[in-house]
């Protein structure tokens, strides 16, 4: 990845989205994909899309990621100075406590841990995890009035990890689920641009993806595209003590995971794996039997019903402040979109033959 490529991706990984907060990381997507879109849309929520204009009689297609991370909410704050915490979106309470974390309050950031006994004062070997709503955050504050100068209910609050070069082309954070996906759609619209494809394609960032795919619902039916194909995190479980009912063949740096099953359109999917073929990109197959939990759950009954097909992006320790992908499996997802984008006129309609 070059370093323009990478410098956009740390932005991304470096702006706090939760779900229901993610201006700020929309406006980063924002300016990266504007000078190379013809049009630039959002709606009163925050969602973004960036139009290139294809051939009047060419298809159009969606490539879109949700641009929110899990976090935490502000729920309370006690007469003694301590945060009570509340969940935004999936939040695992296994891997909260003992973290440092942000509140990030009108004012800026406020520096806070997720407090945890020591362990001189447990009883070891007879632990148990507490439910997110009772863990606490300690800012510091002398008692409740201080806190709440600096912070108040409502306040969304992120683990305070950054990026972290691993081994070769792999990197590990917080939040990888799913601005890796909202950067995969920016650079296949941004080299899309650059081999002046025929159809029209829309890269678009959602948001509140983690809450119940609420921005893939709220822009479905008007973006009406021909096709759309919604990246994601999908789980790589290619590393020690995965639950044996768990695992699958699918592997960090063996490319794109294209999923089959459930909401995922069998003429797409094979449009895009033919995409690969055609360009030289592996990618790895998913089954999906009931759905795929990504905003293709959404985009595909809308509009009447709209083809669509997850995308996977392999990811290690989903939803934990330690996912690991690899940036070359980024760099073939999004040289196989614009592949699949240039066939797009060829493949369409995607349609199943009754």
């Amino acid at each position: 990845m070059d370093d323009r490529r990478r410098e956009f991706l740390d932005e991304l990984l470096t702006t706090p989205t939760p779900s229901g907060y993610e201006v700020e990381g929309q406006r980063r997507w924002i300016e990266y994909v504007e000078p190379h879109a013809d049009e630039i849309r959002t709606d009163d929520y925050g969602n973004a899309i960036a139009v290139l204009e294809g051939e009047p009689d060419a298809p159009s297609v969606a490539v879109a990621g949700h641009g929110d991370e899990i976090g935490y909410i502000v729920r309370k704050i006690d007469d003694e100075g301590f945060v009570h915490l509340g969940r935004i979106g999936g939040s695992d309470r296994t891997v909260s406590k003992g973290q440092h974390v942000e509140i990030h309050g009108d004012d800026g950031p406020v520096n806070g841990v997720v407090g945890q006994n020591a362990i001189h004062l447990r009883d070891v070997g007879d632990e148990t995890y507490d439910d997110i709503d009772e863990q606490r955050v300690d800012i510091g504050a002398a008692d409740g009035d201080a806190a709440r100068e600096l912070i108040e209910v409502g306040d969304p609050i992120t683990i305070a990890s950054t990026v972290r070069d691993l081994q070769g082309s792999r990197i590990a954070g917080r939040g990888l689920d799913n601005r890796v996906g909202t950067w995969v759609a920016a650079e296949t619209l941004r080299r899309a641009a650059d081999a002046d494809v025929d159809a029209t394609l829309y890269a678009v960032s959602t948001v509140q993806e983690e809450v119940g795919l609420q921005g893939a619902k709220m822009i479905g039916d008007d973006l009406a595209p021909d096709a759309v194909v919604a990246v994601d995190v999908f789980h790589a479980t290619d590393y020690p003590d995965v639950p044996g009912d768990e695992t699958s063949e699918v592997a960090l740096g063996d490319g794109p995971v294209v999923g089959r099953g459930a909401a995922n359109h069998p003429v797409l999917a094979d449009a895009v794996r033919a995409a690969g073929e055609d360009a030289d990109v592996d990618v790895q197959i998913a089954a999906d039997g009931i759905r795929t939990g990504t905003d293709a759950d959404a985009f595909f009954t809308q509009a009447g019903g709209t083809p669509s097909l997850n995308l996977g992006l392999p990811n290690r320790y989903m939803h934990t402040p330690v996912e690991v992908v690899d940036t070359d499996d980024l760099e073939a997802a999004a040289d196989l979109l614009v592949a699949a984008a240039e066939r797009a006129p060829d493949s369409a309609p995607f349609s199943v033959d009754l």
